[in-house]
């Protein structure tokens, strides 16, 4: 790639055997308008440290001093140092240089082949199928001085194709990097990766697996790495934070089923499930959908049933398996009315929020399986509820009703310890959205876990036998207004 740029404001300029360009460097060095900066490398940035400059560069230097080189092993996958600083290229010999803190490890073997990519000028890399199979070969002291990475980063982007693009592409990998093996002679390395692929197709023994993520794809329970280290993150701020218990004042049936009145008002409304409170009040009392609105109605009376149930709103799951019996239980007598919402199933095609993608349908049962495992570490109720919460809610794991399920499954967790429930008001939604939104695009907890602070604190307050006081009390702290008119007020019984 040529530099159509004046030599003397080029970043990277090269010694050339050309005597008048060599006359022409030499001069612009004495002029010190550029400066030496590695064997046969010169630069016109002559204030930064040497190292940032090749690093930026350094495609540009492999390809114009190395004409036909190789990103290979690692690095066709890195494309970058590793950590240690050294970067693997397949050459016509094995050599070490050490290029301004980047060591530059040459290994001879074949050159390019059909297939392979041209990334810039004359610098190559191995295509995928190739670079799989280089990654198998014997390589001493794993770590980040070795040409291979290991074997379970290995798996884990073997397991990545498919959760992207589904097992065909992996078979097209596979078909590939039999006739690659073939021209390379990495036959015993085609062996090896032949039985990764057919484990994680669950057609060989999974034991040849090491990756967690790959086993569960063994074994049919794939998941979502990305949520994983969201819920561990949060796992992580829950762990180091102390939370008050707020008892809850609704002891008596009356009152219990009062506040499970507005729990489910509030929490179909802040979904878009929108009624007049009189309207509410009669589809409970009357245990009937209004005939305009049935399907709606009994999302209502549906979500009703569940939170004013004492008896299951003390039920919280000791398994995996219970955790997504429950999940399927809850959703169908929530959404029983909407058969083509599927109610107690889990989806079977992909849901969105705006621009946000939830996890693929593929990978529900895996990532709840294994959210578990953070849920049983923690302790106080709080951090039950608000990791329980967070993981329905991230997971999406029907194709509707997830945001008042995953509220149920919150308050279950605060039901069953004698802690008050917390209601999530229309005036409370933006805070509420805004939370999870900081929460799942930026991985900061904080906001979320502050966000339900506060929320818990003012539920706490909401109790008594009689409705009306209840909704009196709720219209003062402007429940009802929409966060554009008023905001929360937090007042004191």
């Amino acid at each position: 790639m040529e530099n159509i740029l004046p030599i003397h404001l080029q970043e990277i300029i090269f010694g050339s055997s050309d005597k008048k360009k060599s006359k022409q460097v030499a001069k612009l060095e004495k002029e010190g308008k550029i400066r030496k900066i590695a064997p046969r490398i010169y630069s016109s940035n002559l204030k930064e440290p040497v190292e940032e400059i090749i690093e930026r560069n350094l495609f540009q230097i492999l390809s114009q001093l190395y004409p036909g080189a190789m990103l290979s092993h690692r690095s066709a996958f890195e494309y970058q140092p590793t950590k240690a600083g050294h970067i693997f290229v397949t050459y016509k010999y094995t050599k070490k240089i050490n290029l301004a803190g980047i060591t530059l490890r040459f290994l001879q073997g074949h050159k390019p082949i059909a297939g392979d990519n041209p990334i810039f000028g004359n610098l190559f890399a191995s295509q995928k199928a190739r670079a799989f199979l280089e990654n198998l070969q014997v390589a001493k002291n794993p770590g980040p001085k070795s040409k291979c990475l290991m074997l379970p980063e290995i798996e884990e982007k073997l397991e990545q194709i498919i959760r992207v693009n589904g097992e065909d592409e992996l078979n097209k990998l596979r078909d590939t990097a039999k006739a690659v093996a073939k021209t390379l002679r990495l036959q015993k390395e085609f062996a090896l990766l032949n039985k990764m692929i057919s484990a994680l197709l669950s057609t060989h023994t999974s034991k040849i697996l090491s990756s967690p993520l790959a086993i569960a794809r063994a074994f049919g329970t794939p998941y979502d790495p990305a949520r994983l280290k969201l819920f561990e993150e949060l796992f992580r701020q829950l762990k180091q934070k102390e939370f008050k218990s707020r008892a809850d004042k609704n002891a008596t049936a009356k009152s219990f089923r009062n506040f499970a009145f507005f729990e489910s008002y509030f929490s179909n409304y802040i979904e878009g499930t929108e009624f007049e409170i009189d309207e509410a009040k009669h589809i409970i009392k009357t245990n009937k959908p209004l005939p305009a609105r049935k399907e709606d109605s009994h999302d209502v009376l549906g979500t009703y049933h569940l939170v004013s149930n004492r008896q299951e709103m003390s039920t919280t799951p000791k398994s995996s398996d219970e955790f997504l019996d429950m999940l399927s239980y809850r959703h169908k007598v929530l959404l029983g009315a909407r058969k083509s919402k599927n109610p107690g199933l889990f989806k079977d095609k992909n849901n969105f929020a705006g621009n946000t993608a939830f996890v693929d349908f593929n990978l529900v049962r895996g990532t709840l399986i294994k959210s578990f495992d953070f849920y049983k570490a923690l302790h106080h109720p709080f951090s039950k509820a608000a990791y329980m919460k967070f993981v329905v809610s991230e997971v999406h794991p029907f194709l509707d009703g997830n945001g008042r399920i995953a509220r149920v499954m919150m308050n279950a967790e605060l039901v069953k310890v004698g802690e008050s429930k917390i209601i999530i008001p229309t005036v409370y939604r933006d805070d509420y959205t805004g939370a999870l939104k900081k929460m799942t695009k930026q991985s900061n907890a904080d906001p979320y876990i502050r966000m339900l602070q506060r929320a818990h604190e003012f539920s706490e307050n909401v109790y008594g036998d009689n409705m009306e006081e209840m909704q009196n009390y709720l219209t003062k702290c402007n429940a009802f207004s929409e966060h554009t008119e008023a905001t929360l007020k937090m007042i004191a019984r």
